[in-house]
């Protein structure tokens, strides 16, 4: 028998997944971003091709499924998703209200369509002597939506993002998610913006407070990076940079986490033409899904 301490001195998730083959593994999704210029067919079958089960299908403003017409176009895009034999468990939004107009359509629709998690939109701080009022605030936001989401039957989970944005300490996502349901509404855990905040110890102390929350992750990486005098976070192909994936990922496992896992390709695709650009994005997707997929078996 494996134990979580046999497991955390270096276990590796393959013999996890192995010693506990009833629990079903975490579903890897692309997130449909990176392929903006294709409609719901093309989508599919593009998926398809690149291996992939599952996507993280973008339905906000610009993205794959505008939120004002969700009602119409999510069926659409879910139908023909899943007749490439492609899953939809979860969506990312750009909700931060359940005063939005669009809320309440998207999380009915998305629920009547099996599907399970949706990633909220973004708050920012603005003046930073005003936080706790930011903060109070944004408790309030989402509360609306851990109550909206119940009501529908679909759960969200709260995105930290580095830089000014609430949650990006995520001590104060704990602050957040503490007073909510835990059934409707939990942590979206990224190590790439956990770590660009908190790069020796931080990312894994805020991602140990919230583990017990957790809904979904995110999966990208990033450099520092000197340029013209000014430190910057360049992100990179996945596993170029200093994410420390192998302590996550046997975290990660040891939790025996089920939820969507999303690819994302957030840094710089050259190409000479349009077509290039595309062929090029197409081979950078394939690469980090197989670095993704060789990282969660180590």
């Amino acid at each position: 028998m494996i134990t979580r301490r046999d497991f955390l001195a270096g276990a590796g998730a393959g013999r996890l997944a192995a010693a506990a083959s009833s629990s079903p593994a975490p579903q890897i999704c692309l997130f449909s971003k990176h392929l903006p210029e294709l409609d719901y067919p093309e989508l599919g079958r593009t998926l398809k091709q690149l291996g992939f089960a599952a996507v993280d299908l973008t339905v906000r403003p610009g993205g794959h499924v505008r939120p004002e017409r969700v009602a119409q176009d999510l069926p659409r895009a879910a139908a023909a998703l899943r007749e490439q034999g492609i899953a939809i468990p979860m969506i990312s939004t750009g909700l931060t209200s359940a005063q939005d107009p669009a809320a309440r359509p998207t999380l009915a629709t998305a629920a009547r369509l099996d599907i399970t998690y949706y990633k909220l939109g973004y708050y920012r701080y603005g003046k930073l002597a005003d936080m706790q009022a930011q903060l109070d605030k944004t408790l309030s936001e989402v509360e609306g939506l851990a109550a909206l989401s119940r009501e529908a039957g679909i759960q969200a989970g709260f995105h930290n993002h580095s830089g000014t944005y609430v949650g990006a300490p995520m001590w104060d996502a704990w602050e957040i998610l503490r007073h909510q349901d835990p059934q409707w509404i939990g942590f979206y855990f990224d190590p790439c913006h956990a770590t660009i905040e908190g790069g020796l110890a931080g990312w894994n102390l805020g991602f140990h407070r919230l583990a017990g929350r957790l809904k979904m992750v995110a999966v990208k990486d990033f450099f520092w990076e000197k340029a013209k005098g000014k430190w910057t976070a360049r992100q990179c192909p996945l596993g170029e940079g200093m994410v420390a994936w192998k302590t996550f990922f046997q975290q990660l496992a040891a939790l025996r986490f089920t939820g969507p896992i999303s690819l994302h390709l957030e840094y710089e695709i050259p190409g000479a033409s349009e077509a290039a650009r595309r062929e090029n994005n197409l081979q950078a997707i394939a690469r980090d899904f197989a670095a993704l997929k060789a990282m969660m078996r180590v």
